[in-house]
């Protein structure tokens, strides 16, 4: 992630092209969160339905950069406000993919349905702190780590550039935090934008070593990612 957050627009052949399994390899923030299930309505189509219990569902945040990609090198933001139902499984809801390349951002919309944005991300060390993981508008987590990077994230909307949050991240403390390797799987569902009209579904396949940042969320470090094709459920 560089200091001078930078968007990449690459005019080289895409790998994208060599088809599915898309492969992503880097480092990634993946962090939790009960979310107020009126707040995650706002911020799904309103024909499908909420997995909710007690007013909550699950929601949460990834963050990663990517070193190697079909893409190249670039930042992803994911916000997903809840688990929606539709049977005879429920998967997550991505509301905002926010990237810092074009051609990722042209293929997220395209391909996989998602709602991807162009975005600069912004990253300076600092020091310590006691303000919370993600200052976004659904984080309730509150590390207190001695050192810290911090991120800067700003949708590009035409000519403009709209604030979305600042994130704030501990620095690695080594590899004896680092837990095993482990193998993770993200079905989503996506679709439904002005890009993709239609409800799919797609699936991401991560092995990664993890390391717990805090209650709710962990790092995930040595990431090798695979994406695959959306389907057409509806």
């Amino acid at each position: 992630m560089g200091e001078s957050g930078t968007i990449s627009n690459s005019s080289s052949p895409s790998g994208y092209a060599l088809g599915p399994p898309w492969l992503f390899r880097g480092r990634a923030l993946y962090q939790l969160h009960l979310v107020k299930a009126d707040i995650a309505r706002a911020l799904i189509p309103k024909e499908l339905k909420l997995v909710e219990a007690f007013g909550y569902t699950l929601g949460g945040l990834f963050l990663a950069h990517y070193d190697d990609s079909p893409a190249g090198e670039f930042d992803e933001l994911v916000v997903i406000p809840g688990i929606i139902w539709n049977p005879p499984t429920s998967c997550a809801w991505a509301s905002r993919v926010l990237v810092n390349s074009h051609e990722a951002c042209r293929h997220g919309r395209k391909e996989i349905g998602l709602p991807s944005q162009v975005a600069i991300f912004s990253k300076r060390d600092t020091a310590a702190s006691e303000q919370p993981l993600c200052k976004c508008r659904t984080s309730s987590i509150h590390p207190k780590p001695k050192e810290q990077s911090e991120i800067q994230v700003l949708e590009m909307e035409d000519s403009s550039q709209i604030f979305i949050c600042n994130i704030s991240l501990p620095f690695a403390a080594g590899d004896n935090r680092m837990g095993p390797q482990i193998r993770i799987s993200l079905p989503s569902f996506s679709g439904q934008t002005i890009y993709n009209p239609r409800l799919l579904k797609y699936s991401c396949q991560v092995d990664c070593r993890w390391c717990m940042q805090g209650k709710s969320s962990g790092g995930c470090e040595d990431i090798k990612a695979k994406d695959y094709s959306a389907q057409q459920i509806s």
